[in-house]
């Protein structure tokens, strides 16, 4: 049976093997936004011995690339986006230290298995629903590559932001699970 979580992203770390395929879980605190090109970013300063923008360690990213903020709201429309094209960059970010990452869809091998290796998670948020992750974004504030507008990396603070437990660090993963109790 599912649980349901309430966690604050800074001790997100410590909660991560509790946390199971399938669970919910509402964030509250610390969240950064990076798409693909700050992830092209990451991988190029990495490669050239350059120390990131954010301290990626024990944080969280949250795969979108929000819109402008209306009059009166810290931003605009922030769903996720597709989680795959960021494949390539996240076993390295996951074993830099990053603790979590935000997104849509399935993941390949290669990610899910730095998660068990890193005891990390990988959540996906509601598709489709931009104005209910931006309900929960309380402060947002640029802190990397702001030249690259909506996929410039930027700081959210979070409250119940919701999510589900997509790949756990001990191997669970709710879509092959899912394709599993479907064949049954």
């Amino acid at each position: 049976m599912a649980e349901i979580y309430e966690i604050n992203v800074s001790e997100l770390r410590g909660f991560c093997p509790k946390l199971r395929a399938g669970d919910k879980v509402l964030l509250s605190g610390y969240i950064y936004t990076a798409r693909d090109a700050a992830h092209k970013r990451f991988e190029s300063m990495l490669n050239n011995g350059e120390k990131l923008p954010v301290d990626i360690d024990g944080a969280v990213i949250y795969y979108a690339g929000p819109t402008p903020a209306p009059e009166g709201k810290p931003i605009g429309s922030c769903g996720p986006t597709t989680s795959g094209r960021m494949d390539r960059f996240a076993p390295r970010l996951l074993d830099l230290g990053l603790c979590a990452m935000i997104g849509k869809g399935e993941r390949n091998e290669e990610v899910r298995k730095a998660v068990v290796r890193n005891g990390a998670a990988y959540f996906c948020a509601i598709g489709g629903a931009g104005a209910l992750a931006a309900s929960c974004v309380k402060s947002c504030e640029v802190v990397a590559f702001e030249d690259l507008g909506c996929e410039s990396v930027k700081r959210l603070f979070v409250e119940k932001f919701p999510v589900t437990v997509a790949d756990d660090c001990q191997g669970g993963d709710i879509f092959s699970e899912g394709r599993s109790k479907y064949a049954q």
